[in-house]
């Protein structure tokens, strides 16, 4: 409980004022960050009442370095953002980003998180952790940003070695793992084909080869999947995506409960500097405060887009994990509370009848990226996945008639209209 004492005092004008000061945030800091229900814990978590103002959000701290009194000792070490070590510099430690930190943390059941400027930022951090000559064995339907900077950045600059693996079969895990494996990274679902990984069994082979083990828990949040708590070392987010979920912040995130990986991130994320502007992290962590109420809307609408384009005419399958027809759907049922507002689908069709498509599209936007309140709709061969080699994307089933769709929080009947009759102008157009 928030316990406040108000003290009257007498101005020199004689009038009356009221002064607010916050006796027990230690108190309501533990409280909403352990509290079982994450939508205390998003709106209350590393957001305790300024205790100078009384402000109930967290000021926006914009200064680039701090004073100090004495060479050496730092101010704000006492307060629970700068994790202990007070602020010198921000590129190293923000008040607003510690705040935002600390709720990321909270989200995700972690005892640590850092922030930073993309979620291409936050996995050019976890490859440092590996070291030159490296091993990595992948998702293979991976984000395509991702599989691009494994391929042409870590493989010839750091001499790392990547093996795309279908992690649906465990034993292609197994068999891809060599002696100079050290780390599994895994999406789940998988970017664009919607795979699920089981991700307690990837933890067990993990552990079992001492590995480092990643989930990309982008698609689903910490709202629908912790990671951490089936058997992840660190969890990766594009907070760009649903964590911010308004299309106007770019952003990263890690989490992870082991001390020694958070203090070897730390040393990373300040030497690389990847690190989030505190106005980023201000309109992140605000957006942190709706993330269950938008997800679960996402959700909703998702499932009646899925039943709907899987009874359609002019769609050959749909992959969404919350379908029975979903090749993992007991894996989506066992390990997330929900499905999330991500879905793919194959029309009926070639690649004039996926223009035909997304050129008719209405409510939805034609546009990269996913998880906003807005409804956006790709073509992950010519889009998001262009970098990823021809062959590669025969084989995963990137075709050209391919459609990922991210369905947003506008009125179902809306959403559902709109892809009606998109999908008749793409029927017209054979």
């Amino acid at each position: 409980m928030l316990t406040t004492v108000i003290r009257r005092a007498k101005a020199t004008n004689s009038s009356s004022r009221i002064f607010l000061s916050i006796t027990d945030a230690r108190s309501i800091r533990s409280f909403s960050t352990s509290s079982e229900h994450i939508e205390t814990r998003l709106i209350h978590a590393g957001q305790s009442p300024d205790p100078q103002t009384g402000a109930v959000v967290p000021p926006l701290v914009t200064a680039t370095t701090y004073a100090q009194d004495t060479p050496g000792v730092l101010k704000g070490s006492e307060m629970s953002n700068s994790f202990g070590k007070g602020f010198e510099y921000s590129r190293t430690g923000n008040p607003t980003r510690g705040a935002y930190e600390e709720c990321l943390a909270s989200a995700e059941k972690a005892n640590h998180a850092l922030a930073y400027a993309s979620g291409m930022a936050a996995t050019v951090a976890v490859t440092n952790l590996l070291g030159h000559g490296a091993h990595v064995v992948s998702s293979d339907d991976v984000y395509g940003g991702t599989q691009r900077y494994f391929r042409m950045m870590c493989a010839p600059q750091m001499n790392q070695s990547f093996s795309f693996v279908d992690m649906t079969d465990l034993a292609k895990i197994e068999a891809a793992i060599t002696k100079d494996t050290k780390m599994i990274w895994v999406e789940s679902p998988s970017n664009p084909t919607l795979k699920l990984t089981d991700i307690s069994a990837v933890s067990k082979i993990a552990k079992k080869h001492g590995l480092l083990f990643v989930v990309d828990n982008t698609f689903m949040s910490p709202y629908f999947q912790n990671p951490l708590l089936l058997g992840a070392d660190i969890v990766m987010h594009s907070v760009t995506k649903y964590i911010n979920g308004h299309s106007d912040v770019v952003g990263g995130a890690l989490m992870t409960n082991s001390a020694d990986l958070n203090e070897k991130l730390r040393f990373i994320q300040n030497n690389l500097g990847g690190v989030p502007g505190p106005f980023d992290c201000y309109l992140a962590l605000r957006g942190m405060k709706t993330l269950h109420l938008r997800m679960k809307r996402h959700g909703e609408n998702a499932m009646k887009v899925a039943q709907m384009l899987e009874s359609h005419p002019f769609v050959d399958r749909v992959a969404y994990p919350g379908l029975p027809s979903h090749p993992q759907h007991a894996i989506a049922l066992r390990q997330t509370s929900g499905h999330g507002g991500m879905l793919t689908f194959w029309l009926k069709g070639g690649l004039k009848q996926a223009n035909t498509f997304l050129e008719n599209l209405k409510v939805f936007c034609l546009a990269e990226s996913l998880g906003a309140v807005e409804s956006l709709a790709e073509s992950p061969a010519i889009m998001t996945h262009a970098s990823v080699p021809a062959d590669d994307r025969k084989k995963l089933g990137i075709s050209d008639s391919l459609i990922r769709l991210s369905v947003g929080c506008e009125h179902e009947s809306d959403i559902l209209a709109d892809l009606d009759q998109a999908l008749a102008a793409a029927q017209a157009s054979v």
